[in-house]
């Protein structure tokens, strides 16, 4: 498949035999075959898979001023790693970042994609400080560069713009969360970006926030509740003018779930968020799993959202 394409092109590269443009052409065609695969799956809103990235801290750092790159980092407690950002200096955008690839996957797709950027308290967190010295200038800074690309892309017809703060799921290993200071720079984040924006957490729960989490203004709220149970709990306060983007399915896990407890999670999921402002996903991004696993769990989803759809 595009994937060992793409690895093989990758390798060439490194040893002086492809091109820049061989790579992207590569990219591309792994793009197209994983959102054609998203469709064929039932999916409503896709990805790209992010298949340019080669992790979510990077792919901005790079794209930012003030930044250089670091050494090799575990991500979270998974089994990947990241080159870890190093702040050097003021944070700002000096120009698009992600607007080109997310014009390339909406021409590749027949059905809305959805714009991910790496939120600015998560790319904080993952980051090593050499110029702040406090972390509150640092997220607000980088609020107001993400903002500007938020912008950017639903100036391209991005209908749905995604922050990822798994860090906000308090992850064992990472700091206590400071919610006062994102709910600071949240506002500057989401001015302006006339979209539905999606504030995305995983790999933990947000249940210590309390209901005080889903008054931060972004109209989604993204809940991994595979590996945070007590998201259950939490979305019992989940306002009704809010949507809720339900994590079931496990991303970090191939096998494969069983259809009728998913079409029961969803009903107990639908009792705290109405069915036209719930969707339903998988607990976080699919690159942790094997592409077979990745395309049968985005089967079974649909699956599980057509049957409960069906039932109701």
């Amino acid at each position: 498949g595009g994937d060992f394409r793409l690895r093989k092109t990758l390798q060439a590269l490194d040893r002086g035999e492809a091109r820049e443009e061989d790579v992207r052409a590569a990219q591309d065609s792994l793009v197209q075959e994983v959102i054609d695969e998203q469709i064929a799956a039932g999916i409503e809103i896709v990805t790209d898979g992010q298949i340019r990235w080669d992790d979510g801290q990077t792919r901005f750092a790079e794209g930012l001023e003030g930044f250089s790159i670091g050494g090799l980092i575990r991500y979270f407690d998974n089994n990947t790693y990241y080159r870890q950002p190093v702040v050097k200096g003021p944070v700002s955008r000096r120009g698009p970042i992600v607007v080109e690839e997310f014009l390339f996957a909406t021409s590749a797709s027949s059905v809305p994609v959805k714009a991910v950027l790496t939120g600015p308290y998560t790319l904080t967190a993952l980051s090593r400080d050499e110029h702040y010295g406090a972390t509150a200038p640092l997220v607000r800074d980088l609020a107001a560069a993400l903002n500007a690309e938020a912008k950017e892309l639903v100036a391209a017809g991005a209908s749905v713009v995604q922050f990822d703060e798994p860090v906000l799921a308090r992850v064992p290993g990472h700091p206590p969360v400071d919610l006062e200071m994102f709910a600071e720079a949240a506002p500057v984040l989401v001015e302006g970006v006339d979209a539905t924006t999606v504030l995305q957490t995983y790999f933990g729960d947000v249940a210590d926030h309390g209901p005080d989490f889903f008054s931060l203004p972004f109209e989604a709220f993204g809940l991994d509740l595979v590996a945070g149970p007590s998201n259950l709990e939490a979305i019992h306060e989940f306002p009704s003018d809010k949507v809720l983007s339900a994590g079931i399915v496990n991303a970090r896990n191939t096998k494969l779930e069983q259809m009728e407890s998913l079409v029961e999670t969803i009903r107990d999921v639908s009792e705290a968020a109405d069915v036209d402002r719930l969707w339903i996903t998988p607990s976080s991004g699919l690159e942790f799993l094997p592409r077979e696993a990745a395309k049968e769990k985005c089967r079974l989803l649909a699956a599980a959202a057509a049957r409960f759809r069906e039932e109701s």
